[in-house]
């Protein structure tokens, strides 16, 4: 099931991380480190996991770009939550880093694990081609900086003081990079790893990837606290404009579920094998957390 392969791969990758931090000095920032990292569903390392296994790569070389990505989402989410930025006190029902400890030691910790994702890309233990470790890399540094997850937050941002309210193709532009570019890159890793036509699963993590950002915004209209295990409510607290605002609580469902057929659609190519991944995009939108 896939519920039982999700939860596997966070297991793995969740001890690879902690061999790799395992090694670092007694410090504040490592023990942040190791708190950022623990929990959550792990589930942009899972694609990684199940494009690789599409392609025939070893896990011994997916386990690098699956940790790496773990480590990239949570230096973002370290960040997000910030007081200078979303300013939350919960993250997976814990308190945010900068609650824990202070905000000095979560931009240490955010920055420390940005690195650790670039680092764990060119392990030469990831792939012995150097050339197929430089793309990992790069095409990780284009999906969450300028052009992806950075620009997306940066269109967030200067949203909150915007005038008008985003119109919904704003409002997919900016989560296409917020949210949707480490999606992307994600399910692309495999296909990356193994050289192969990346197009099926870039147009497969597209959809997928705004249909995740439907169903937060579904999450924070819907959503119990305790069960989601941060703030709800945020967005319409903020008079935010979000999926769900400007298509409705239904027609938001409605677009969500909609994308979830397109991504599996884009799974064609490899039939029966893509299984897992039809059942992890029909998870996205089920999914209360």
């Amino acid at each position: 099931m896939f519920s039982d392969s999700l939860r596997r791969d966070a297991a793995k990758i969740g001890a690879h991380l902690e061999t790799v931090l395992s090694a670092g000095p007694n410090l504040p920032v490592i023990e942040g480190m190791r708190y950022a990292v623990a929990g959550g569903k792990r589930l942009r390392g899972f694609l990684v996991m199940e494009g690789a296994r599409l392609h025939g790569v070893p896990e011994t070389q997916a386990i690098w770009p699956a940790a790496a990505i773990e480590a990239i989402h949570a230096y973002s989410l370290v960040h997000d939550d910030l007081p200078c930025m979303d300013d939350d006190d919960l993250r997976r029902g814990l308190p945010t880093v900068h609650r824990k400890w202070d905000d000095g030691t979560a931009v240490l910790v955010g920055d420390a694990l940005q690195t650790l994702g670039f680092e764990l890309t060119l392990d030469p233990a990831c792939h012995p081609s150097a050339e197929v470790r430089a793309d990992l890399a790069l095409s990780l540094g284009r999906a969450s900086g300028r052009d992806g997850m950075v620009l997306g937050q940066a269109l967030d941002i200067a949203a909150e003081s915007a005038e008008a309210p985003l119109t919904l193709d704003q409002i997919t532009e900016l989560q296409a990079g917020k949210t949707g570019a480490l999606i992307v890159w994600s399910a692309e890793a495999g296909a990356r790893l193994a050289q192969a036509d990346l197009t099926p699963l870039t147009d497969y993590a597209t959809a997928l990837g705004l249909a995740f950002q439907i169903a937060d915004d579904i999450l924070d209209v819907e959503g119990d606290e305790t069960t989601v295990g941060k703030a709800v409510g945020k967005d319409a607290d903020r008079g935010k404009a979000t999926f769900v605002s400007l298509l409705g609580l239904e027609g938001a469902k409605r677009r969500a579920a909609e994308l979830v057929e397109a991504a599996c659609e884009a799974l064609s190519p490899y039939g029966d094998r893509a299984q897992t991944l039809n059942h992890a995009a029909r998870f996205v939108i089920s999914r209360d957390t």
